[in-house]
């Protein structure tokens, strides 16, 4: 099949080699220029990989949206929360046919609070389009980009269009499971992003893996209560969209919520890291998103919550965990 992979960033380099490996007919798009450069005319992205990651000679990349959409069978939307709906509006009158949208991106629309399907929903009507899938779950591009074991969901309300995806990146080291659970799979990937940076503030201050297992523990009853109380499955919480990727995201090296959250801890406190961070940590909108949909519809967040509190409050760290400490103690 003709893919378009729209974002040059790690994720999106990563899922156009294990694409081509897979035999299909990849284009990358861009808006940086020496990114879309190095991918075309070096075979590499070293901005983010360094120079040691040949990728295949056969992946090429253009500045031109036009050109990437031409033909396009499956379009997969690589770039970050924030970017996305003005990158829609770009992609709309360039669209030929109904190709399969497939999101990557894990977190909410900071403005209208909406979910990515309903964000593409809104600006992608379906007579241009299949069925929207999210390509979500426990993976991080440093590894899929060495070819190393990752399990994820392809997840949609049409299970027809979940297994095209999957059978379109399923290779031997990249497994995809099938889920119509949307709402659940959404929410949760994009709330553990949050309990991510909570999980990396409570390793900065100095605490082990008991407070950690602990955090991690209730932070999944957070993602729960929430989901569910928008039509979201509790059994989602358990697979890969739920337990899965808040294990790798609240542990790894790789993450960028987590270890946002340590440098934060280590500081006990957010404002430094606010000041010169220059990379995207969604957790840091999805606190202040999660914040402001709890307090409407009255969802006990503690978690996300002291997140909140620490990163728009001016909350030090230590403190918030001393208020959740200080809570009434209760049933599990």
């Amino acid at each position: 099949m003709r893919v378009a992979v729209l974002g040059t960033g790690t994720w999106g380099t990563a899922l156009a080699q294990l694409l081509c490996d897979n035999s299909h007919q990849v284009i990358m798009y861009g808006i940086e220029k020496d990114e879309v450069k190095d991918i075309k005319e070096n075979h590499q992205n070293s901005k983010y990989f360094g120079p040691d990651i040949l990728l295949p000679a056969e992946l090429t990349a253009t500045l031109d949206i036009k050109e990437a959409l031409h033909k396009a069978e499956v379009i997969v939307l690589a770039v970050p929360t924030k970017a996305l709906r003005s990158l829609l509006n770009v992609i709309k009158p360039h669209i030929e046919g109904r190709p399969y949208l497939v999101s990557v991106a894990k977190g909410f629309d900071t403005e209208s609070h909406k979910r990515i399907s309903e964000v593409i929903r809104e600006e992608i009507s379906l007579d241009h389009r299949q069925e929207i899938v999210s390509l979500i779950g426990p993976g991080h591009a440093e590894e899929v980009i060495l070819r190393l074991l990752t399990c994820v969901t392809s997840t949609s309300l049409d299970l027809k269009a979940a297994e095209v995806i999957q059978k379109l990146f399923s290779n031997d080291y990249f497994r995809v499971y099938t889920q119509t659970d949307e709402i659940g799979a959404e929410y949760s990937v994009a709330i553990k992003n949050a309990i991510a940076i909570a999980s990396g503030m409570v390793h900065g201050i100095g605490l082990g893996d008991n407070a950690r297992a602990a955090l991690i523990t209730r932070g999944l009853a957070e993602m729960v209560r929430f989901g569910t109380r928008f039509g979201g499955e509790e059994r989602t919480y358990l697979g890969l969209t739920g337990l899965g990727d808040l294990i790798v995201t609240c542990n790894s090296r790789h993450s960028r919520n987590f270890m946002a959250g340590e440098e934060i801890g280590k500081a006990n406190s957010s404002s430094e890291f606010l000041k010169k961070n220059t990379k995207t940590v969604e957790g840091i909108r999805t606190s202040k998103v999660v914040h402001e949909i709890a307090q409407e519809y009255h969802i006990d967040m503690p978690i996300t919550e002291a997140v909140y509190q620490v990163l728009y409050e001016g909350k030090r760290p230590k403190d918030a965990l001393q208020e959740i400490l200080k809570r009434e103690l209760k049933k599990e």
